[in-house]
C-alpha cells in the first residue's frame, strides 16, 4: 500500500515568498556593499601610457544614464552617442592616451548610431593615436564586424562564430490570433495611406505588396551602405562581399581571417601583449586600461559644465522614443517647456535639435511643432536625424532651417491611422458576458464592447483624413515643397536617409557633429559654447549606479537577468498602454541584426 504525501499550497507560498526576500535582502546588502566601496575608491584619474577600453556590453543610446531594474534585480546602464564623441575627442587630445582597445561582444546600437560612433573612432584614428579591435564572445554581429572594421588590427578570438549572411527583417501578424479571440481591429487610415502598413498585423496574414516594397528597399539601401563601408577599411570589393553573405562563406572566425575580414584570431592574452606593445612597455609592466564609459562619463560632465559657465550660444536639444502627451520617451508637456525656455534665452542663437523617434501622438507631435515653428521664428533651428525620425518624428523636424540625417537614417512615414478595437464577441463567446447600452443621442456609447456603425466609421475617417492634410500642408510649407509633391511622398511611406535627400525631405547626409558645424555657420557663431537640454540636475545616486564597476556589480549579479529578448518584448507590451487618440507612428519596429 502506497501512500501520496499531501503537499501544502501556504507550504509551497511561504517557502517561495520566503526565497523572495532573501533574494532581494541578498541584492541590496550586495548593492550597498558595492555602493559603501566605491566611496572609498581613488578619484578617477588617467596614468600616462593609458589605454581606453571600450566595452560594448550596455546599449548605446542618445543619452548617457543608469537605473535599478528592478525586473530583473541588475543595474541598466547606457552611454550617449554623444557623450561618446566628446570623449572620443577629448582622448585625440589627452597625452595620457596611448590609444584604444575595441572589446566587441555585440553593437547594441542601430546603424545610424553605428556609423556615428565609428565616424568618432576614425576622428581619433587622425590623432595618430592607435585603436586595436577585439572580437570575442560566442557570436560576431554583423554590426559588431563592421565597427571593428574601423580599427588599424583587427583580431578575433578563435571559437568564435561570425554572422555574415546579409540583413533581414522578420514581421509579426496577429490577425489569425485575434481572429481566434473573436476580436475585430476597426482600422482606419489616412486617405491613400497604403504604406501605413503599422496596422497590417491587425488585418492582415502577411505583408501587402506596398509593405513588402518599402521594406525591401530599406534592406537593400542598408546593405549597399554596409558593403561600401566595410569594402572601404577592408580594402574589399562590394561584390566579393555580397558573395561571401550570398554563399555563407563566414561562419566562424578562422573564415573571417580567411576571407580578410579580421586581421586574425589571437586569445585574450596575446591581445593584452600587443597592447603592451603598442604603447611601448615591458611586458611584464602592468598594462594601464581605463574603463571608457567612466572617461566618457566624466569628459562629457566637465565639457557640459564648463559650457554652462561660459554663457553659452548654441544650444543641443535631444528627443528620443515615443512621442506621446505624457509618457516615458518624448513627453510633448515636459519638452514643450524646454523649447520654450531655450526659445526665451536671448544667448541662444541656435539650436540643434537631435531626433530619434518612430513617432507616436498625433496630438503630442503637434504641440511640439507649434514650439519648435515658434523659436524657429528667432533662432536658427537645425535637425539632425539619428536611428530612426519618422511619422511624428519627421512631422517635429519639419519647422527646421536645416535637417541633417545619416545615410541609413529611417525617416518619413508621412502618414496618420487610428485602431479601434471590437471585443464584444469575445466577452460574450468567450466569457458569457454580454453587454446593454442606453443613451441620450445615437453616438453617446462608443465602446470596445459595441462595433462602430457606418456613420460612426464615416466621422472618424474624416477627422484621420484633417489630420493627415495637416500633416501634408506642414510638410509641404516647413520644407518649401510643392504640395502635391508632398502628396506623392507622403502616403506613410518610409525612407532611407540617402532617398529622403533626393527626394528633398532632408538637406545633407552628415552625423550630430555635422549639424553643430552648420548651426554655428548658420548662427554666425565663430566660437561655439554649448548647452545641453533637457536639463538634469546633477543626481548623486545615478553618479553611483554609473561608477559601479561591471566586474563587480554586473557580474554578481547576472544569474538574475532576464534575457533581452524577453526585456524587449516587456517594453513593448508596455508602451502599447501609452497610445492613445490618432497616431503619427513607423509602420515597425527597426531592428536589424
Amino acid at each position: 500500500m502506497s501512500s501520496t504525501r499531501q503537499i501544502s499550497f501556504w507550504k509551497i507560498f511561504f517557502a517561495s515568498l520566503l526565497a523572495l526576500v532573501a533574494a532581494t535582502v541578498i541584492f541590496w546588502i550586495l548593492f550597498f556593499a558595492i555602493i559603501g566601496s566605491s566611496f572609498k575608491q581613488k578619484p578617477f584619474a588617467v596614468k600616462d601610457k593609458s589605454v581606453l577600453h571600450i566595452t560594448l556590453d550596455e546599449p548605446v543610446m542618445e543619452t548617457t544614464g543608469a537605473e535599478f531594474n528592478p525586473n530583473s534585480f541588475s543595474i541598466d546602464k547606457s552611454l550617449g552617442i554623444h557623450d561618446i564623441l566628446i570623449a572620443l575627442d577629448e582622448a585625440a587630445k589627452d597625452d595620457k592616451v596611448s590609444g584604444i582597445f575595441l572589446e566587441i561582444n555585440s553593437a547594441p546600437m542601430g546603424y545610424s548610431t553605428l556609423h556615428e560612433f565609428r565616424n568618432g573612432l576614425e576622428r581619433f584614428k587622425e590623432s595618430g593615436k592607435f585603436i586595436v579591435a577585439y572580437n570575442s564572445g560566442e557570436m560576431l554581429s554583423q554590426k559588431g564586424l563592421l565597427l571593428s572594421s574601423v580599427a588599424d588590427e583587427s583580431y578575433i578570438f578563435p571559437s568564435t562564430m561570425v554572422e555574415f549572411l546579409g540583413l533581414g527583417a522578420e514581421l509579426m501578424f496577429f490577425k489569425n490570433m485575434l481572429d481566434k479571440l473573436d476580436i475585430e481591429m476597426q482600422v482606419i487610415r489616412g486617405e491613400g495611406n497604403d504604406f501605413k502598413s503599422a496596422v497590417e498585423p491587425f488585418f492582415l496574414d502577411k505583408m501587402s505588396d506596398s509593405s513588402r516594397m518599402q521594406m525591401q528597399r530599406l534592406l537593400d539601401a542598408l546593405w549597399v551602405e554596409y558593403k561600401d563601408v566595410l569594402g572601404k577599411s577592408r580594402n574589399l570589393n562590394p561584390n566579393y562581399l555580397d558573395s561571401l553573405a550570398q554563399n555563407a562563406l563566414v561562419r566562424r572566425g578562422v573564415h573571417a581571417v580567411d576571407y580578410k575580414l579580421i586581421d586574425g584570431t589571437k586569445y585574450y592574452d596575446e591581445v593584452l601583449a600587443l597592447l603592451k606593445e603598442r604603447t611601448g612597455i615591458e611586458s611584464d609592466e602592468e598594462l594601464e586600461m581605463v574603463n571608457f564609459y567612466k572617461y566618457a562619463s566624466k569628459s562629457a560632465d566637465n565639457k557640459k559644465v564648463l559650457d554652462e559657465v561660459k554663457d553659452p550660444n548654441i544650444a543641443i536639444l535631444i528627443a528620443a522614443g515615443d512621442i506621446s502627451v505624457d509618457g516615458d520617451g518624448i513627453a510633448s508637456s515636459k519638452l514643450v517647456k524646454e523649447i520654450r525656455d531655450i526659445r526665451e534665452n536671448d544667448e541662444i542663437k541656435a539650436v540643434v535639435f537631435r531626433i530619434n523617434s518612430p513617432g507616436g501622438s498625433a496630438l503630442a507631435s503637434d504641440e511640439i511643432w507649434r514650439e519648435l515653428t515658434l523659436l524657429a521664428e528667432t533662432k536658427k533651428l537645425v535637425v539632425s536625424m539619428g536611428d530612426v525620425a519618422a511619422s511624428g518624428g519627421y512631422y517635429i523636424a519639419a519647422p527646421a532651417h536645416r535637417i541633417f540625417a545619416q545615410r541609413s537614417t529611417i525617416t518619413g512615414s508621412i502618414g496618420v491611422f487610428g485602431v479601434l478595437p471590437y471585443a464584444g464577441k469575445m466577452f460574450e463567446n468567450k466569457l458569457g458576458i454580454t453587454f446593454d447600452y442606453v443613451s441620450t443621442n445615437e453616438h453617446g456609447v462608443m465602446s470596445l464592447t459595441r462595433r462602430m456603425n457606418a456613420t460612426e466609421i464615416s466621422i472618424i475617417q474624416d477627422e484621420v483624413n484633417e489630420i493627415y492634410k495637416d500633416f501634408l500642408n506642414i510638410v509641404a510649407k516647413g520644407r518649401k515643397l510643392d504640395l502635391e509633391k508632398v502628396k506623392s511622398l507622403a502616403k506613410g511611406r518610409v525612407w532611407i536617409g540617402e532617398d529622403a535627400l533626393a527626394i528633398g525631405l532632408v538637406d545633407e547626409i552628415g552625423g550630430i557633429r555635422d549639424a553643430m558645424a552648420y548651426a554655428a555657420k548658420l548662427a554666425e557663431i565663430e566660437k561655439p559654447i554649448y548647452d545641453y537640454y533637457p536639463k538634469q540636475e546633477r543626481n548623486k545616486f545615478n553618479e553611483i549606479l554609473m561608477a559601479i564597476g561591471d566586474e563587480e556589480m554586473q557580474a554578481k549579479m547576472k544569474d538574475r537577468k532576464l534575457s533581452a529578448e524577453v526585456m524587449r518584448m516587456f517594453e513593448l507590451v508596455k508602451s502599447a498602454d501609452q497610445i492613445q487618440g490618432v497616431q503619427m507612428r513607423l509602420p515597425f519596429i527597426f531592428d536589424i541584426r
